[in-house]
């Protein structure tokens, strides 16, 4: 079983609980090398400063690392309480469970685990709530940070092509998309938590605007 984030140590001594505001500093950590400054401002918002920030992730990372941290969505459930929407999903043959808990950050985006059919967790990202989020991008200039999710990305640029991520809560997309001129580019998109950070047109080797 996974690590109960408010139990004591051996000593007695009680650490403070691990709460769904330390879960999203943990998304938020992960996120400060692409946008500090876009990280600091939704630190703020939250009310919290970059100490906790910092000690929130060696916490989660801690609690990852425990017996049975690592397996299944019970960390999270015990951390964000029981989901919003529990889903089916099918992947191929395969039936899978969709958790989907709320991220008061991002009103609009569910934190959602995927598992697999033997509870195994295989996936956890952020993902856009139904009937929620900006339209669809049509052009290489509406791809501005943290506006969309790798799904959104990938459907409207169609076909998109994964790429393997540098840290396992990071992905790519390579796909082709028009410019503001409607001149089409070869691009890749880098998404941390399923969140769109930053991209690049490949054939100028140029990075775009890291502004939101």
């Amino acid at each position: 079983m996974p690590t109960d984030p408010s139990a004591g140590p051996p000593d007695g001594k009680r650490p403070e609980p691990f709460t769904p505001l330390d879960f999203q500093l943990v998304l938020l950590r992960r996120m400060a090398d692409h946008h500090p400054e876009l990280v600091e401002e939704a630190r703020r918002e939250l009310g919290a400063s970059a100490t906790r920030m910092r000690k929130a992730n060696r916490r989660w990372q801690a609690m990852l690392r425990s017996p049975g941290g690592s397996r299944g969505a019970g960390l999270h459930r015990s951390v964000l309480g029981p989901p919003e929407r529990e889903l089916t999903r099918r992947l191929g043959e395969l039936e899978c469970t969709a958790l989907l808990w709320p991220v008061p950050l991002w009103p609009s985006l569910r934190f959602e685990v995927l598992l697999a059919p033997g509870g195994a967790r295989w996936n956890e990202w952020l993902i856009r709530a139904p009937g929620a989020g900006p339209a669809a991008p049509r052009t290489t200039a509406d791809l501005r940070p943290w506006t969309y999710t790798v799904a959104e990305v990938a459907g409207a640029f169609a076909p998109a092509r994964p790429l393997e991520g540098t840290a396992p809560t990071r992905w790519g997309l390579a796909f082709e998309a028009p410019d503001a001129q409607g001149r089409r580019r070869a691009c890749v998109a880098e998404f941390t938590w399923g969140l769109l950070q930053r991209f690049r047109i490949r054939d100028e080797e140029t990075e775009a605007p890291a502004g939101p």
